[in-house]
């Protein structure tokens, strides 16, 4: 994709989970548009970092940590020009796996798992949505929150802490729409079904042949849709939960 021309201002996205699969390939998609890309991550940033943007484009935090992500939220708005954010990502997320890797089920995750994993993927994302509603309402805003397959429909990999804080931001999507969405920010969810990264579980390979496209997604497959939900290409979008997962829950 092209560099916007130089007498546009550039435009920022804020992605939390970028070091891999998903949230790598947005970075990739964004940065080739020519958006300036801020990444947050509880790991530092990485030298063999494929796009342009050094460590002054990335925050360290743990969503985990209520008081790191406040703390972050107030580093992201000093490094904001013109108190601008064209778009919040919320796509990371953390899936915790019994002795193993098998998956935790509703009788055996303990209560501190099931508070980690809704602290980073549920808490975080209205945090910083609500931590950063100003930015995003200056630049007229979208906000995409990551769910997945397994928000709608047990899944034989995906424990029962991950499926339903992913169910919760569903639900937190049709809220956080009726509300920013006054202000004149968007915010869209993308539900992703099996898509080949590095987390795939053994096993998979047996999905896949219950999918009609016969065949995993890719995470730039992925990437293109959060890219569509964050540009004036889905400028009547809101509120709207989008499946890619090849037909797997039809």
């Amino acid at each position: 994709m092209p560099n916007p021309p130089s007498n546009q201002p550039r435009r920022t996205l804020l992605l939390t989970g970028a070091s891999r699969g998903i949230g790598h390939a947005t970075v990739k998609r964004f940065s080739a548009a020519g958006w300036r890309v801020i990444t947050c991550s509880r790991h530092p940033f990485p030298e063999n970092c494929p796009w342009d943007a050094g460590p002054e484009d990335h925050i360290q935090v743990d969503l985990s940590d209520e008081g790191n992500t406040t703390e972050a939220i107030a580093e992201i708005k000093r490094r904001l020009d013109n108190g601008e954010l064209h778009a919040l990502v919320n796509n990371a997320a953390i899936s915790p796996k019994a002795e193993g890797g098998k998956r935790l089920g509703s009788l055996d995750t303990d209560i501190g798992t099931w508070q980690r994993v809704f602290a980073v993927n549920f808490f975080a994302p209205i945090m910083l949505a609500r931590g950063l509603v100003d930015e995003l309402k200056t630049a007229k805003g979208s906000v995409v929150n990551v769910t997945s397959i397994a928000g709608s429909r047990v899944h034989p990999f995906a424990g029962a802490a991950y499926a339903t804080s992913k169910a919760a931001l569903a639900s937190l999507t049709r809220e956080m729409a009726s509300d920013f969405g006054r202000l004149g920010i968007r915010v869209n969810a993308i539900a992703p079904g099996e898509i080949d990264t590095a987390i795939l579980s053994p096993g998979t390979e047996k999905i896949v042949e219950q999918i009609p496209m016969q065949r995993l997604g890719t995470p730039d497959e992925v990437a293109k849709i959060i890219y569509v939900l964050c540009t004036e290409m889905s400028s009547y979008v809101n509120g709207a939960e989008i499946h890619i997962n090849g037909g797997q829950h039809v």
